[in-house]
């Protein structure tokens, strides 16, 4: 029989860490610990296996689940000495998600559940607390109500609000045992008015509910959106933990807390979070209230006045300290842990890998290795190659105007300038019009997500270093300033005030989230600075890596960027864009315009030198490195206007004939330019073209050969769209005989290469003909994957998202390849290219070429490089080292076996 529940607690487990596929990051970690001794209160898992089959079966449960999960509550029961659903000892678990991979707030929680109008004044009567009963009571009836019976949190917040305003206070704290009474009574008629039917009064009901609730939340709409950019599959599912209370909120001598082992900011080694006394976990994760740092050093640094854990709970917090030392210890990683201390006893409720910063990342495995905790290839695995991209943009000038306006918690590090938002939607929305925005909010939750994403950066009035708002953005990059209690803002009249001014939507702020500031307007920025832990790490990756990086670049400032980042040359330089320059766009109209091939030659003539003069510049940046310049694109008509109106003002303004310019728009227009006159297809049409620039290239060349102190450059000449090995075949001995003509000329050679951009299924399947004349491939995957599937990249944003949403599509196949259809293109290209020409260079020069996932294809397949934009090259970098590493892997168990 399939076992789906799992058992923890009282010194021992049925599941460990390495279950993290079948109970979750949270169950198998709670297993985990409860192995390890450490004190954890007990409770079991329900498989993800389960909540697979509870999606695949109509939503309904396996036929063995309600027996075993009625076993484990009774092993619960034996533990704690307490009986789930009794008026008199009453024991409350909670009920939480823990998919495989940390989905923070994502999905949904229960606590306090099993507590009714019977067993509430049962804990009243065991706790010797009648207010610490009530207040359990409040809170369980919202978040059971908000969970499963769909109700809002503002409909229990404004009960509250009431009550706090008649009697005069503004925190919970200060309600008494007589006024929780009283807003229970309230919350239970507001379910009621609301539902047609009381709030549940059976244990049993409640858990089943809760259940189903939590497995719910799986496909709920902001799970969905983090699982889509964070690229976690939706076929895991999500196990569901249910576990015996423990309470934060029995007074002074309880709290719950956030820890984190060391900065997730920065990664320094020092012992990072916050907690609260006489509270509950949600308290602190959704900034309802601002927490207290953990210790005396932090509350210092910060300016805070009230006790740090370690002053007011010194006994408990040194043995919290020993056992979050044991944790690291065990999971060689930082630990992101939650806690509770009832009454003076630690619990822990949960550990897992802390979320971090690309800074932080980077730190934290170098130090590990040089700890010598892991080894310098784990730490290479250990750094998320996307996380790098934070690190590789521009930060604030600490030499610029700084008007400061508020300050709040540094969160989340970074800076950002954008239009002041108070919506998530709105945020949305308006990055998606190309707006940078700055998202403000009182605090943030787990449905401002698609907002949050949009946003440049995060600014929140409450909530600490831990909350919602501060893990939410450290994960996805976005700086954050949290806690910023001199903002008062009015969301209805899209303002906030602070320091005596108001702020109104849309005017522009910046937010220095490694300080913890808002700053008035934009501050200037500078280029980011790339030494020390990120020079360590990239270094030890290119020890490991065997796949070339190269850049997509046709500027110098792009190509010098890309130097700065470790590029070993340029992949792709596309020469279309060269030609758009105002200096020589008219000579290239003039060209169009040409009615035979003197006129166009003659045209030729006048751009050759700016040709020329952009490739030397160029091969002096690359000196050394191979070069891969592709030859003219794009289809002519792309050059001139399209419409009566832009062609007469154009030909107002540079002198050319209207009607010529109209004529020669109509000729050259195409039904579907895409697959039209473009590519290799001008070559073969109008061969002067591509011998003038096959000419400015080698001439180019030539000349920073004899100028230059350093190598050579190695220009790679590339075809575009070729098909046939005929077209390679004519496109081969054009270039050779240009080159020949310019070589004699010059009396002097360099070493140059010709190729082609494979972009469409036929190249690839017919790569042997083409490889009789190619000395390398350069896979286009952009168009390859256009042309593959019959999809407009450019049209394919109206309904690649309802692809994804029904799970066609597991992720955007111009993001990251697809590997079955497109890859099996490229496999079939490279075998037969081999066959022909076994030295054949290869490599990847579309956007997938930077995407993490697609470079380990790219190992697989043994190409020689990816090229991608410069900001990627650290990027691809690390994911090629990585990649290497996973086949080292593979190749060493298939020498074990």
């Amino acid at each position: 029989m399939t076992q789906w529940v799992y058992g923890f607690g009282g010194g021992s487990a049925d599941g460990a860490a390495s279950m993290k596929n079948l109970l979750g990051g949270k169950g198998a970690n709670l297993a985990e610990m409860s192995s390890l001794g450490l004190p954890v209160p007990p409770g079991f898992t329900i498989t993800t296996e389960a909540c697979v089959h509870y999606f695949t079966k109509g939503q309904t449960y396996p036929d063995a689940l309600a027996g075993q999960v009625k076993a484990g509550l009774e092993t619960v029961e034996q533990i704690t000495g307490k009986t789930f659903g009794d008026a008199a000892n009453p024991l409350l678990v909670s009920v939480r998600s823990g998919a495989r991979a940390s989905m923070p707030g994502m999905m949904d929680t229960v606590l306090n559940l099993g507590l009714n109008d019977e067993t509430v004044e049962g804990l009243a009567a065991l706790s010797g607390d009648r207010r610490f009963a009530f207040d359990s009571y409040r809170r369980f009836i919202t978040m059971y109500s908000n969970v499963v019976l769909g109700l809002s949190h503002d409909d229990f917040e404004e009960v509250l609000d009431d009550h706090k305003d008649r009697l005069g206070v503004t925190i919970d704290t200060d309600l008494s045992a007589a006024d929780w009474e009283k807003v229970v009574a309230e919350y239970k008629t507001v379910v009621e008015d609301r539902l047609g039917h009381p709030f549940p009064q059976d244990p049993q009901d409640q858990l089943w509910g809760a259940v189903s609730a939590v497995f719910d939340s799986w496909m709920n709409e902001r799970a969905k959106f983090y699982r889509r950019m964070h690229d976690i599959p939706e076929s895991w599912g999500t196990a569901v933990n249910i576990q015996s209370m423990v309470f934060g909120n029995m007074g002074q001598t309880s709290a719950t807390g956030v820890a984190f082992t060391r900065n997730p900011s920065t990664g320094e080694a020092r012992l990072y979070g916050e907690f609260l006394i006489n509270a509950q976990g949600e308290d602190v994760v959704a900034g309802i209230r601002t927490p207290q740092s953990l210790t005396l050093a932090g509350r210092e640094e910060m300016g805070e006045t009230a006790l740090s854990m370690e002053e007011a709970m010194p006994e408990v917090f040194a043995e919290f300290v020993e056992v979050i030392g044991k944790l690291e210890t065990h999971y060689r990683d930082m630990q992101d842990i939650e806690f509770t201390v009832e009454q003076g006893r630690l619990w822990m409720l949960q550990t897992r890998n802390g979320k971090r910063t690309g800074k932080s990342a980077l730190k934290i495995a170098v130090d590990l290795a040089a700890e010598g905790v892991i080894s310098r290839d784990e730490a290479i695995s250990r750094v998320e190659p996307s996380a790098l991209d934070q690190l590789l943009h521009p930060a604030l000038d600490p030499n610029g105007i700084r008007n400061v306006v508020a300050t709040g918690l540094p969160a989340s590090p970074g800076a950002a300038t954008g239009k002041i938002v108070f919506d998530a939607d709105e945020a949305e929305r308006m990055s998606q019009l190309g707006d940078a925005v700055i998202l403000v909010r009182e605090e943030t939750s787990p449905e401002d997500i698609r907002g949050m994403h949009a946003a440049r950066g995060i600014v929140t009035a409450r909530g600490g270093m831990t909350s919602h708002a501060a893990v939410v953005a450290r994960g996805m990059g976005r700086p954050c300033v949290s806690g910023a209690g001199e903002i008062s803002i009015d969301e209805r009249a899209g303002t906030f005030t602070a320091r005596g001014r108001t702020f109104r939507a849309g005017e522009i702020i910046t937010i220095d989230g490694s300080k913890g500031e808002v700053l008035d307007g934009a501050v200037d920025m500078i280029e980011p600075e790339l030494t020390g832990d990120f020079q360590t790490l990239m270094g030890w990756a290119d020890d490991v890596r065997r796949l070339r990086v190269r850049a997509n670049a046709e500027t110098p400032l792009d190509a010098r960027t890309a130097r700065g980042f470790g590029a070993e040359g340029i992949g792709l330089c596309r020469t279309e864009h060269m030609f758009f320059d105002d200096a020589r766009i008219a000579a290239v109209r003039e060209m169009i315009l040409a009615d035979d091939e003197q006129g166009r030659r003659l045209a030729l003539a006048k751009i050759a030198p700016f040709q020329k003069a952009d490739f030397v510049e160029l091969f002096e940046i690359m000196a050394g490195l191979p070069v891969t310049v592709r030859l003219l694109d794009p289809p002519l008509h792309e050059f001139i206007p399209h419409n009566d109106a832009d062609i007469d003002a154009l030909a107002a303004t540079s002198g050319l004939d209207a009607a010529k310019l109209k004529r020669r728009a109509r000729e050259l227009h195409e039904t579907n330019p895409m697959l039209g006159h473009r590519g290799c297809r001008l070559g073969v049409a109008y061969p002067e073209i591509y011998e003038m620039q096959v000419r400015a290239i080698l001439e180019a060349a030539l000349q920073v050969k004899r100028s230059s102190s350093e190598a050579a450059p190695i220009p790679e000449i590339m075809h575009p769209l070729v098909a046939m090995g005929l077209e390679m075949k004519y496109l081969r001995e054009l270039t050779d005989r240009t080159a020949e003509a310019v070589f004699a000329e010059a009396g002097d050679r360099v070493e140059y290469l010709v190729g082609t951009m494979i972009e469409l299924p036929r190249a690839a399947l017919r790569a042997g003909d083409l490889a009789e004349y190619a000395e390398f491939f350069s896979f286009g995957t952009n168009d390859l994957t256009q042309t593959t599937f019959g999809i407009s990249r450019d049209d394919s944003g109206r309904f690649l998202q309802a692809y994804m949403d029904k799970g066609i599509f597991e992720a955007d196949p111009f993001v990251r390849l697809d590997q079955e259809g497109v890859g099996d293109l490229i496999r079939i290209a490279a075998e037969r290219g081999r066959a022909v020409r076994p030295g054949i260079k290869m490599g990847i020069c579309g956007e997938h070429g930077g995407d993490p996932a697609s470079i380990a294809f790219c190992e697989t397949v043994g190409l020689d490089y990816v090229s991608c934009s410069p900001y990627r090259v650290p990027i691809a970098r690390l994911a090629a080292a990585q990649a290497a590493l996973v086949a080292r892997g593979g190749e060493a168990r298939e020498k074990d076996r």
